[in-house]
């Protein structure tokens, strides 16, 4: 039988493959929907693997987790405000786009809402000079092509578009004050339509201080698609598709992720995706080398970690892959255990929320 069919989910499917226990309720009230002033007083649950113990700490304690030695893997992706809205040329519909990846010359694929309202080869006109015209229909991501070169596009981006903030952050969307607030203060290579979001915490006095303490810090860089954050609709979560995001490590930084591993420190990935990114990354020996490609790694309970020995990570929408990737690393049942606390502690929940320490 397919696995995914009626009689495999009843007979033949491992429960910890089930999506139902990837699965919460959580009250909407909980939902983060503005950044803390200061981004290290925010809560800090500490959660450790082996026992499944849990400590309630603040972020600005995470000095004390993380020792001489050790390696912090960042994130450096920088999010452009890649959402734009305009005008069909031909009949006046209202057409908002959230700009992805480039395919090829000037033509991008691009997320559309209203996209019935123009057929291919029809224009839509935006804010600064930007005009696209409609190449293909694939579903729900349009091929378009720009009136500008790819550095000019993002260029005209940063005048005329807003934040690709997620959809359950409703206040102030249109407020350019989450250019910076929805930015960690490290990013510097544009290309992500979502903030690795557990690196939102840090300030530059923490990592300075991680500095002086010892504690070495890499950088990767992985442009987070959209994808990352799309819902598993797969009864196995094993049936689960990854969209394929870009990613990039240095020679300098590889040699330090190497050096630590080798010397018998810690690497400590900020985020699911710098997670991702090394564990796509490594070889069998868990070595990583300086590379540029292109990954769409799933990872699920069951997965053999070659790379990373602790995280920092924020809590997740439930059935999520970033909710089967923490728990892949923790355990399900200790996740189960810590979201459940988490609620009842009331912490604040995704992007703009608390944050959890996996050791």
């Amino acid at each position: 039988m397919n696995r995914g069919g009626f009689y495999d989910i009843i007979f033949f499917m491992d429960n910890i493959y089930d999506i139902s226990n990837y699965d919460y309720v959580f009250p909407k009230e909980l939902i983060a929907q503005t950044p803390l002033k200061d981004r290290a007083s925010s809560r800090l649950m500490v959660l450790d693997r082996d026992s499944g113990g849990i400590t309630h700490e603040t972020f600005s304690n995470i000095l004390d987790y993380i020792y001489p030695g050790d390696c912090l893997v960042l994130n450096n992706t920088k999010v452009i405000p890649a959402n734009l809205e305009g005008r069909a040329k031909n009949n006046g519909a209202k057409i908002s786009i959230l700009v992805l990846d480039k395919t090829s010359g000037n033509r991008w694929d691009v997320l559309m809402k209203n996209s019935r309202r123009v057929a291919e080869g029809d224009s839509v006109i935006f804010d600064e000079g930007i005009e696209l015209i409609v190449v293909q229909k694939k579903g729900k991501i349009v091929e378009v092509e720009f009136n500008y070169s790819p550095a000019e596009l993002v260029q005209k981006l940063w005048q005329a578009g807003t934040m690709p903030l997620p959809p359950y952050i409703k206040e102030n969307i249109y407020d350019r004050s989450h250019r910076d607030s929805y930015q960690t203060v490290y990013a510097q290579k544009e290309g992500a339509v979502a903030a690795p979001t557990a690196g939102l915490h840090f300030t530059r006095e923490i990592l300075d201080k991680l500095e002086k303490k010892g504690i070495k810090k890499a950088f990767v860089t992985l442009h987070v698609g959209i994808g990352t954050f799309e819902y598993i609709t797969a009864y196995d979560i094993r049936d689960h598709k990854m969209h394929s995001e870009n990613y990039e490590i240095s020679a300098a930084d590889a040699d330090k992720i190497n050096s630590t591993k080798a010397s018998g420190g810690r690497i400590i990935t900020v985020g699911t995706t710098s997670m991702r990114t090394l564990e796509a990354a490594a070889d069998s020996k868990g070595r990583v080398s300086p590379q540029r490609k292109s990954t769409d790694i799933y990872i699920y309970p069951g997965y053999k970690f070659k790379i990373c020995d602790a995280m920092i990570t924020n809590f997740h929408l439930p059935k999520t892959s970033l909710l089967a990737l923490v728990s892949s690393f923790a355990g399900l049942d200790n996740i189960k255990n810590a979201y459940t606390e988490a609620i009842k502690n009331k912490y604040r929940l995704f992007s703009y929320g608390d944050a959890m320490f996996i050791k």
